[in-house]
Formats: structure tokens, sequence, C-alpha cells
């Protein structure tokens, strides 16, 4: 089975204080991994790390099989904390501000990327006027974009209503099941994650203190 992502005592330290204290994670290819964690477990600062966006205090990682971290964060798409819109944008113009950042020279990309998150006909609606489920998909179109192997979110279902829940399900379901992406996603609910997660871990004031299947959770209900 092959390991996308793994890391070994994984450490963030914020002056006296461990966010993250010696993780040791391995999620494999198509895998919709469940990370499970009050707020300020250190969900949060462990995706930092893997996504590039902090630097880790102690412990190793490797991506895709290898520890040159930078070109293996290339095969990523990554959504942490709130979604980062420019409220005035239309969806079609928020994803060609983001696709010439990221120096992708395909412009149907982006088209095609709205279309398969079901934002693909909105006209002029501009980003401030969208509901919060819709700026999460229009988050996670933007994650897409480089066809990325692995997504990592930080809890994509935070705030939203019931219809804005199962919506982000299905699309994430449908990028596993459809585009064969491996996902790491995180919650405070783990309800929420029940529904899609084939694997679970479980954080707790920074250590990852339970791990279980999907199968082995069915057992413990």
């Amino acid at each position: 089975m092959e390991t996308i992502l793994s890391t070994k005592g994984l450490c963030k330290r914020f002056g006296g204080r461990l966010a993250v204290d010696h993780v040791d994670m391995t999620i494999h290819k198509g895998d919709i991994y469940g990370l499970i964690g009050k707020n300020g477990a250190g969900k949060t600062t462990f995706m930092r790390m893997v996504c590039g966006l902090a630097a880790p205090t102690e412990g190793t990682m490797r991506l895709f099989g290898s520890d040159d971290l930078e070109p293996q964060r290339r095969k990523m798409g990554c959504t942490i904390e709130n979604p980062a819109l420019y409220p005035a944008m239309t969806a079609q113009e928020n994803m060609e501000v983001y696709r010439i950042l990221l120096g992708i020279e395909e412009k149907m990309t982006t088209s095609e990327l709205l279309e398969f998150v079901g934002l693909h006909d909105l006209g002029h609606k501009r980003a401030k006027d969208f509901s919060l489920g819709m700026k999460q998909r229009l988050m996670i179109a933007i994650s897409l974009l480089g066809s990325p192997e692995l997504l990592v979110l930080d809890e994509p279902m935070n705030g939203l209503d019931p219809t804005g829940i199962m919506e982000v399900r299905n699309l994430l379901l449908k990028l596993n099941h459809e585009k064969g992406l491996t996902i790491v996603i995180s919650s405070h609910i783990l309800e929420e994650l029940s529904k899609i997660a084939t694997r679970y871990g479980v954080i707790h004031e920074g250590r990852m203190i339970d791990t279980f299947t999907a199968e082995e959770l069915e057992t413990r209900s």
C-alpha cells in the first residue's frame, strides 16, 4: 500500500507550550483521513506544518515517499482556516487570480473545476454574496488547481448548515472516488467525518491519542 504522508515525532513549540507533541501519522493512497480533535487540540498547527506554512520544532516528515518536501508539496492542495477569497470578485475571477499566482497556463482548468464543484452557473455574483457552503466549495476548487494528489482541508464543514455540509461531503466523496484523491480533513465533530472517512486519528492537547479505521469505528458504536 503506497504511503502518501508519514510523520515521526512531529512537534511544534510556541514558547514553552507544545501545540503538536510528537505526532506519528501514516496516510495511504486513497484514504479519506479524518483528524478529530476539539478546538485548540493542535489540528490546524499540524496541518500547517504538513502544508509548509509552519516549520516543525522537532520530528520528521515524508511526502510521497520522499523527505525532499518542497517538490512534493507541488502535488498537494490545501485549505487552512478561513476561506481566503477576494470578496468583490466572481467565482471565475477568484479562480483566475489563483491560477495566475500558481503559474498554471491552461485557462480551461478554472471553468472545468467550477463545474465539478457546482459553481459554474453563477453569472456575475460576487464572492461576498456567497453562502458559507459556496465559499468552501470555491476554496476546494482553488485547492484543486494544479491537479493535486493530496488534499488537506482544515474544518471545511465548520459553521455550515445541513445543506452545506451535505454539499461539501458529497463533493469530497466525488473527489476521492472519481479523481482518486487522498484527503486529510479535520473536524471537531466525529459524526460529520463518520459519513466519509476511511481512517481516523484523534488528537488531544497536541498528542495523537488514538487511531482507527472506519470498520473499527463501527464495532465501537
